[in-house]
């Protein structure tokens, strides 16, 4: 039992950090003409990743230290559905790494608004899922 509740905290955790990171993109966002469209992708991509985290976390799933949303995908269990591309999971997955460095190039406001659209469908999916057993407790 004490394990379990242990996971819940995690869990948790998890999601406040996703939460944070999915209030700053679409904070961000706001900004118009002036808005860094590779931070609001980076925390897209960072909601996304740790939304994946908490429900491995709770499925007693270990992973390893990436912002790889595809290899995350490929932990899950069985019959988990997300409803992402797997060419939106890499486009992610790249905005947690290589879009942050020079040379990736600008990122236009629509496809910061894609990211962030992206976050929300996999954050209320992660959400439904988690609710079952980490919220009614």
């Amino acid at each position: 039992m004490r394990e379990n509740n242990q996971a819940l905290i995690v869990v948790r955790e998890w999601v406040a950090k996703a939460e944070n990171d999915l209030k700053t993109a679409a904070h961000t966002l706001k900004l118009g003409d002036e808005c860094p469209t590779d931070t609001v992708c980076f925390h897209a991509q960072q909601c996304g990743e740790k939304y994946l985290k908490a429900y491995l976390v709770l499925k007693g799933v270990d992973f390893p230290k990436t912002h790889d949303i595809e290899r995350l995908m490929a932990l899950r269990p069985r019959g988990t559905g997300l409803p992402v591309t797997g060419q939106e999971q890499a486009v992610l997955s790249d905005y947690a790494t290589a879009a942050r460095y020079p040379g990736w190039g600008h990122i236009p406001i629509r496809d910061a608004r894609q990211a962030v659209a992206i976050a929300r469908r996999v954050r209320r999916h992660m959400r439904s899922l988690l609710r079952v057993t980490a919220w009614n407790r």
